[in-house]
């Protein structure tokens, strides 16, 4: 067993090391294993030391005040405990801290500064407190009176959505009347005024669970769903921004602050969250509700409701909804737009529901919980199917077909109740050509890789080319043409397995093409004959052909930046056939003799996937304007940028940026900073493919204008995250030179890379056996040294990091020479000790 005395010892040399983390550990055994009460109190005044470094002062007031009840005059933890509450803006306690600190030693010139500034500071933040309440009231007055100034009403209300940001701000509004006054903006009906009232009330609510329920509380659920529910874009989303802050504080997420009293109030949080989830779901089969309304709260329960983390246990939130409310879900994915008792919908509200379904039923953890998703599906279907009544069954097959564009596998189930299928080839046949349009879009959706659905294969074909040769609707012969596209594909991009003749899949892909640059179609027509490149671009003919065609490239790009978000995808899985930019399974040539032996398939590469045509399209696509398009699909605030389309996209952005020479109009196209949330949110495989086209424009670029102002901070995190010995050798090289490139612009940056914890990383590749990961390293290191965080690593006892350094002065490669002799030049330079230092680490004969 450890004995807290040494392991208290090891903590402080961990700790003069600045090696935070592991110091917490040993101090954190210490306290577990000890029984000393006056060594308690050290350690945890010491463990207060440490994360007051690590910036949790929350964590650091608490310790402080442990060892402060052991020993009410420890000078240390009193001290520290007043730095930390400073921290937290309790200045108040803060400054009775520091005053014991005085009293105690009064001679102590640090005390008595800490004293004299607190004492200002809390000065300073009466007045403005003061001050504050009378512009409050100011504003109020300008904004509720009718015959005020345009221009001052206008300044009024932006001021009172910055003072709403501000924690003093919000809690003056909010003691001063400040709810009512703002439901009293709202009720002007005036736009202006309801969306400045209304970005007042989130900032109010951003952080602060117990204002947050108390503004839920005084406004009501259904007033705050009302007005979702108008139908103005701007209004109806800042309502929606309103109701996610104050469900991230009912959930606990987002900037939490540490309010004192309020942290003991005890907030029945999850009798409110369930009230919300009603009321949403309740809005998604309401008339009443626009089709904005309907997309806002689609888009809030996609992202509250299932977990966000499959680690954690609890799909409570997912059971409900799936209880409550799936029914009417399939109400919503079942609507027909073209009948006349539709619910308002928008072009994006039917791809949310069938995105939500797909995450509800993924949350499911166990065999019970999907068959009782799937057997409330199936009731619910079962109840739409009527022979005597068309429309009623036309819904039912709208269903399957919604749900086929969700959670695919229990679709496929559904495709095989009774009756099903034998609706459908009903419904191909049939004169009413809204039947035939829904029949078609389901089977197109049902139509997918070659082992799923063996009636679909065998007789889906012979049913589309029907139709396709039949109507006379341009809707429908689109729609029959991309399942055709889609069942002709199957082969993938593997050469040797194409389902038509030599030449069809450029027939159908041209007159895709054609229909695409045709105007004088609809746009939801239009974004079929996409859906039917993204299919047939697995073709390296078609991917050619389709390059070549700039009017057919900007018709999709055109596409893709209108409002209807459901082309995403198709345009991203085009835009990764044209860029190979999919992943490709190595073949081991032992293995395809092997298998040409045995007589078995052996995939075939299309002589246009080769790299240099691959290359020739790349350019053609950013000649086109692909990035704008992609920078546009990477803004859609909604469900239907799924975590793949993301990675999609990231996919093809790595392609683009795979010459230097095209990473500049990339950056002033506006990819920079499209990349940015691609490489923070999505699939594992999305954030990397992503993170290292932000290293490749990083490598190159001037920070400034690649992702000025504050952004460049935000990029950091991603370059860290590609050093990591599970990333290959060339993404590891490459966010070493972003890295470098950063760290040679500010000491901010410098800093900042420091907080991500990359030191230890760069210092391993200091020393790898790989000659250019070394320089990259050394380097970066070279940059790095200038920071007075990072010198005082050198400086700190017990670390060979100089000596380390000094080596590489020695190394072969003249550039690991250069960068460590300018390393130590600059350390040197900066720290007198450690000129002595040098001379005891510096290698004798």
């Amino acid at each position: 067993m450890e004995d807290p005395i040494q392991l208290k010892e090891e903590g402080n040399k961990y700790f003069q090391a600045s090696d935070y983390e592991k110091a917490l550990q040993s101090y954190t055994q210490a306290i577990k294993l000890n029984k000393d009460k006056t060594l308690q109190a050290v350690l945890y005044r010491n463990r207060a030391a440490c994360f007051l470094k690590k910036e949790e002062y929350a964590k650091a007031a608490s310790d402080a005040s442990r060892a402060i009840d052991i020993n009410a005059s420890d000078i240390k933890a009193l001290y520290r405990r007043s730095q930390a509450l400073e921290k937290l803006g309790k200045l108040d306690q803060a400054f009775k801290d520091a005053q014991k600190c005085a009293t105690l030693e009064p001679r102590n010139k640090n005390f008595q500064e800490t004293l004299r500034r607190l004492g200002a500071n809390i000065q300073e933040k009466l007045r403005i407190q003061f001050s504050t309440d009378s512009r409050v009231q100011k504003m109020f007055e300008i904004l509720l009176d009718e015959n005020s100034d345009k221009e001052k009403r206008e300044k009024a209300a932006n001021n009172l959505i910055v003072l709403g940001r501000e924690e003093a701000g919000a809690e003056r509004i909010f003691q001063n009347n400040g709810v009512n006054l703002l439901l009293q903006l709202i009720e002007t009906k005036n736009p202006e005024l309801i969306l400045a009232a209304v970005r007042t009330l989130s900032g109010m609510c951003t952080g602060h669970k117990a204002r947050a329920t108390a503004i839920l509380h005084y406004l009501g659920i259904d007033s705050i769903c009302m007005w979702m529910s108008v139908d103005n874009e701007e209004i109806s989303l800042a309502v929606c921004n309103l109701l996610q802050t104050i469900t991230d504080c009912l959930l606990g997420q987002g900037k939490e602050e540490h309010h004192g009293k309020e942290e003991a109030l005890v907030l029945d949080t999850k009798k409110d969250l369930r009230m919300i989830t009603m009321r949403l779901l309740d809005m998604l089969v309401s008339k009443n509700v626009s089709g904005q309304g309907r997309d806002r709260a689609l888009n809030l329960l996609n992202k509250n409701i299932p977990r966000k983390d499959l680690k954690d246990h609890d799909n409570s939130r997912s059971i409900f909804v799936i209880d409550n409310g799936l029914k009417k879900i399939l109400k919503v994915v079942g609507q027909i737009p073209e009948m006349p008792d539709c619910l308002p919908l928008t072009e994006n509200t039917q791809l949310t529901a069938s995105v939500l379904l797909n995450k509800l039923y993924d949350d499911l953890r166990c065999d019970p919980e999907r068959d009782n998703y799937r057997l409330i599906c199936e009731e619910y279907i079962k109840s739409k199917i009527d022979p005597q009544d068309m429309d009623k069954t036309l819904h039912a097959v709208q269903i399957v077909s919604g749900v086929l564009q969700g959670p695919f596998d229990l679709g496929n189930k559904l495709l095989g109740m009774k009756g099903v299928m034998e609706m459908m080839v009903a419904l191909c046949g049939s004169e009413r050509e809204i039947d035939q349009l829904v029949a078609v879009e389901a089977l197109i959706h049902a139509s997918t890789k070659l082992s799923r659905a063996t009636f679909i294969i065998t007789n889906g074909v012979t049913l589309l080319k029907e139709i396709y040769k039949k109507t006379k609707n341009e809707k429908i012969k689109i729609r029959a043409l991309v399942g055709l596209c889609k069942l002709g594909s199957a082969g993938g991009t593997d050469y040797g397995l194409r389902q038509f003749a030599e030449g069809s899949t450029e027939k159908l892909a041209k007159q895709c093409r054609k229909w695409l640059c045709n105007t004088s179609i609809d746009a939801r027509t239009r974004k079929w004959a996409v859906e039917g490149l993204s299919y047939l671009t697995l073709d390296a003919d078609v991917k050619d052909d389709f390059v070549e065609d700039e009017p057919a490239l900007k018709a999709m790009f055109d596409l893709a930046k209108a409002s209807d978000k459901t082309i995403l995808y198709s345009v991203a899985s085009a835009l990764v056939n044209c860029t190979n930019s999919y992943d490709t399974k190595e073949l081991v040539p032992e293995l395809v003799q092997l298998a040409k032996f045995s007589k078995q398939h052996v995939p075939e590469e299309h002589p246009k996937d080769k790299k240099d045509f691959v290359v020739k399209r790349v350019k053609r696509l950013l000649k086109a304007g692909v990035v704008s398009a992609l920078a546009c699909m990477v803004k859609a605030d909604s469900a239907i940028l799924t975590d793949q389309s993301k990675e999609l996209i990231a996919r093809v952005f790595l392609a683009l940026c795979e010459d230097p020479k095209d990473r500049g109009t990339i950056v002033a196209q506006g990819g920079g900073k499209a990349l940015i949330p691609l490489a923070v949110e999505g699939t594992d495989v999305g954030k990397i493919k992503a993170s290292h086209a932000l290293a490749k424009i990083a490598a190159i670029s001037n920070p400034d204008i690649a992702f000025p102002g504050e952004r460049v901070y935000e990029v950091v995190r991603p370059l860290v995250s590609l050093l990591n010995t599970e990333r290959d050798g060339l993404q590891n090289y490459e966010a070493l030179l972003g890295l470098t490139n950063f760290s040679g612009r500010s000491d901010k940056l410098r800093l900042k890379i420091v907080k991500e914890k990359a030191l230890p990383d760069i210092e391993n590749y200091m020393f790898e056996n790989h000659d250019q990961l070394r320089q990259a390293a050394t380097e970066c290191m070279c940059n790095l040294v200038v920071n007075k965080e990072v010198q005082e690593r050198f400086v700190a006892d017990g670390n060979d990091r100089l000596k380390l350094v000094v080596l590489l002065c020695g190394e072969d490669d003249e550039k690991v020479q250069v960068a460590a002799a300018g390393a130590l030049a600059m350390l040197t330079a900066a720290q007198k000790k450690l000129c002595w230092k040098m001379t005891q680490v510096m290698c004798r004969p």
